[in-house]
């Protein structure tokens, strides 16, 4: 019984995919936290660079939606140098904004994506977007 038990796992275990492939290449974005500040409203991402080779500039343009869902704001997040496999926490004030009213912020596109052998629509087409606040976060 207990072989049958083990053949079982073993046959289940090699129709499910391999582990060990590889995810295909990322720009991991997060949004991990909207908070109030003094200024205004404080957006805290961490983003992971997983495009296998170091960004020299990277920076996006977002639309920030109010709770009527018409776009309030557009500015530009400058997230500077993100290094190959490298984890980085990014903070970004925007003062005036009142975080109880964005209920959203879209990634409108990027305006700035640079680095050895990177293509220039890297940051968009490899761009993977998550949310742990509370708000609707995405392209």
């Amino acid at each position: 019984m207990r072989q049958m038990i083990i053949a079982t796992l073993v046959a289940s275990a090699s129709l499910s995919p391999a582990h060990s492939q590889e995810d295909p290449p990322a720009l991991a974005l997060e949004l991990n936290a909207v908070q109030p500040s003094q200024k205004g409203c404080r957006l805290t991402f961490v983003v992971k660079n997983g495009l296998g080779t170091e960004l020299s500039r990277a920076a996006f343009e977002v639309a920030l939606f109010n709770d009527l869902g018409v776009v309030d704001r557009l500015t530009v997040l400058d997230f500077r140098d993100l290094p190959s496999g490298k984890t980085k926490v990014a903070r970004f004030e925007l003062a005036g904004t009142d975080c109880s009213k964005v209920t959203r912020v879209l990634i409108n596109g990027a305006t700035d994506c640079k680095g050895d052998g990177v293509a220039t629509d890297a940051c968009m087409s490899q761009l993977r977007t998550t949310a742990k606040a509370k708000i609707e976060f995405g392209l």
